[in-house]
């Protein structure tokens, strides 16, 4: 049996090496940052949704808070795994708080649905006059605060986190834009009940997101591969040596961790040949993205139980 790692920064990644701890402290200090950017946003346009009377501005604010709360467990999901590496009790560290924070992400979005949805009825059952002015000048801040806070996340190379807090914002900036335009066409024609109309299409980017969300944790949690059999088979089949595969599993401790288990039957001469094997194994599954791989090689001709005991771990 031979057994490893991916070769380099895959191997880094996979065991909270430099690169990927740098990885991780940036999305710690960038998912704090977002908290606190929304954290203000949302007491402006509470305050706007009550004092002018729009439940459309009150749906972006309470959209905006449940953000806030979201990125501000994502932030300590992030710094928790950061700060316990793998260890006896913990064979890949904390990495699994990522996925866990994103699934609880989505979950919370799913009240706040509930909350608009009741608001939009009272709206529509019982309109109310809006300071349609007021209520635009607060949606155009929050949208400043939507842009600024996704730029502040934006990049190739966003986490499932990171991602799930730039869908949060794509969703509050549509809602943001959303209360503009409506506020602007009650204001011409005195149609309030577009008010509420509005609110529910926010409620419906707000359950998009969510759905986003417990898509990608999900999938995670019930293991789902990251690299399909196809591929895996496909470049492994092409190392010299390789004669099948047999027991090809991937999953993911989280979305920056992929871990794959393979069996490969080989024909070798030699424990020398075999290591060699195993060595471009290795680096054919880090090219495909893993991180943390083991590969077990059996003998051409042997029975399963006879298995060549070549130990490699590609540089």
């Amino acid at each position: 049996m031979a057994d490893g790692r991916g070769g380099g920064d895959a191997c880094d990644a996979a065991d909270g090496g430099p690169g990927h701890s740098s990885h991780g402290e940036r999305s710690a200090r960038t998912l704090a940052l977002v908290a606190a950017i929304n954290v203000v946003g949302f007491f402006a346009e509470l305050a706007g949704g009550l004092l002018f009377g729009s439940v459309a501005l009150l749906s972006d604010a309470v959209h905006m808070l449940f953000d806030a709360l979201a990125y501000g467990m994502a932030f300590a999901a992030a710094s928790l795994a950061e700060r316990y590496d793998a260890s006896d009790r913990w064979s890949y560290g904390l990495h699994r708080l990522e996925p866990l924070s994103a699934f609880l992400n989505g979950v919370l979005l799913v009240p706040m649905v509930g909350y608009i949805l009741y608001e939009s009825v009272q709206r529509f059952l019982s309109p109310v006059d809006i300071a349609t002015g007021p209520t635009i000048a607060l949606a155009i801040g929050g949208l400043g605060v939507n842009v600024l806070s996704m730029a502040v996340l934006q990049g190739d190379d966003m986490n499932l986190n990171e991602r799930g807090a730039y869908y949060h914002l794509l969703g509050d900036a549509g809602g943001s834009v959303a209360v503009i335009v409506s506020m602007i066409v009650v204001g011409h024609t005195g149609i309030s009940v577009i008010d509420p109309v509005v609110a529910v299409l926010i409620a419906a980017v707000v359950l998009w997101s969510a759905g986003n969300l417990l898509r990608g944790s999900g999938a995670i949690f019930l293991h789902e591969a990251p690299v399909t059999r196809a591929d895996v088979e496909a470049r492994l089949q092409t190392v010299d040596g390789v004669t099948g595969l047999r027991d090809v599993h991937a999953w993911q401790i989280c979305s920056e961790i992929t871990v794959e288990a393979v069996q490969v039957d080989v024909a070798v001469a030699d424990i020398e040949e075999a290591a060699a094997v195993t060595e471009r194994l290795y680096r054919e599954l880090a090219d495909l993205g893993v991180d943390h791989a083991t590969v077990e090689l059996c003998h051409e001709g042997y029975d399963r139980g006879v298995q060549l005991n070549a130990h490699a771990h590609s540089g």
